[in-house]
């Protein structure tokens, strides 16, 4: 019996060889089999297409910045001195 790095579940499973990766049955974090007697669990290196999966991207938007007119200030300044508080 072994247990999670991450989230201390246990894993009660057998393994036939080091560096296997699982993932852990509770948390999810995939787990690399690091010893076999005992077993035991490091967490599993992070592949680099995984990692650049997750950041976040943004699109090209040209199209959108083109409506933007930078002489425009934003507010109308007769609306401005027409408002009463």
């Amino acid at each position: 019996m072994s247990y999670c790095p991450e989230c201390e579940a246990v894993i009660d499973e057998e393994f036939e060889e080091v560096g296997e990766v699982i993932s852990c049955p509770e948390c999810g974090v995939e787990l690399e089999v690091i010893s076999i007697d005992p077993v035991e669990f490091d967490l599993a290196p992070v592949d680099e297409e995984d990692e650049e999966d997750d950041d976040f991207r943004f699109e090209d938007t040209d199209d959108e910045e083109d409506d933007w007119d930078e002489d425009d200030e934003g507010f109308d300044e007769e609306e401005e001195d027409d408002e009463e508080y």
